[in-house]
């Protein structure tokens, strides 16, 4: 009779285990459902009211362009000059300026859209609305982050750029990659390979 019981006790859990032990419908956002902003984390949310890049220049980074916030920062390693460094600030601050003020729009509209499903206020025009709104700043701030980077390298050298990248990972030794049109003794004695 023991015995009997076990199987019985078994079968009635057996669809709490299929329910509860099965993780394959477990979301990858689970935990993110009591964020502020559900589909912005604490850290985009600081990284947009910074000014900060929020990986939108990274078409330009990754392909060699150097924008001016990373330029500042690595500036006595890349030998800017005063000049150099003035007018970097002077874009670096003007870009910051605009990135911040586009970067607290998205967040509010961000908030908006949040709350209207928060509350179950939101219908499909002030979604559309919503969602024009957000993508519009997110491309204006992308924008202005990109064209930083067009305006800078034109302040620096080759010689500055190619430093700036293999400080940042993304170039090879120049030691052993000579630019076409250098001088390879002059280049390495530039660039400390000697």
């Amino acid at each position: 009779m023991r015995y009997q019981v076990y199987p019985l006790i078994i079968f009635m859990l057996l669809p709490l285990f299929l329910v509860f032990g099965d993780e394959s419908f477990h979301s990858k956002y689970a935990g993110e459902e009591s964020r502020r902003i559900k589909s912005l984390s604490q850290d985009d949310v600081e990284e947009l009211k910074n000014g900060g890049g929020w990986g939108l220049a990274k078409v330009a980074e990754l392909n060699g362009v150097p924008g001016p916030a990373h330029i500042l920062e690595m500036k006595e390693q890349i030998s800017l000059t005063s000049e150099q460094e003035e007018r970097i600030k002077a874009i670096y601050n003007k870009m910051k300026k605009e990135a911040v003020a586009l970067g607290e729009q998205l967040i509010s509209f961000e908030i908006q859209l949040n709350d209207g499903f928060l509350e179950g206020s939101i219908d499909l025009k002030t979604l559309k609305e919503l969602i024009q709104k957000i993508e519009t700043i997110r491309g204006r701030l992308r924008l202005v982050h990109l064209s930083t980077h067009l305006i800078t390298p034109d302040i620096l050298t080759e010689e500055q750029i190619t430093k700036y990248n293999i400080l940042r990972g993304y170039a090879q030794d120049p030691c052993q990659n000579i630019p076409a049109g250098h001088s390879a003794k002059m280049w390495k004695k530039h660039n400390g390979c000697e």
